[in-house]
């Protein structure tokens, strides 16, 4: 099993869950992030004043799968998370030992379907 955790725009977040959906990923954890990187900040005004975010807002998901369907879904993160500007994401897959469902006991793959 491999947990894949990406970070996408905001703008791109349905696109991605129904690409996800149709690779057969109905569980995910989605997290409301902000952070820094090569994209610059923005600056805006408020009441008048200027002021400059240097951290761009993005969504952070989390899934794990099994081994044979990390290709599957990293494609489909790369072609529907893609803007071609500066601050679209990353893609991380990690390792898992294993998972344990709590209510049941229930480990391994058969735990996160």
């Amino acid at each position: 099993m491999k947990k894949i955790e990406t970070i996408i725009r905001p703008s791109v977040f349905a696109d991605v869950r129904q690409a996800l959906a149709l690779e057969g990923i109905d569980g995910l954890t989605v997290t409301e992030i902000a952070g820094i990187g090569k994209q610059e900040g923005r600056t805006g005004l408020f009441r008048g004043n200027a002021y400059t975010m240097e951290f761009s807002p993005k969504i952070k998901l989390e899934m794990v799968v099994d081994d044979s369907k990390v290709e599957d879904i990293v494609q489909a993160l790369l072609e529907y998370a893609a803007t071609g500007e500066v601050g679209d994401g990353k893609i991380f897959i990690l390792p898992v030992e294993e998972a344990i469902r709590i209510r049941t006991k229930e480990r391994g793959a058969v735990a996160v379907g």
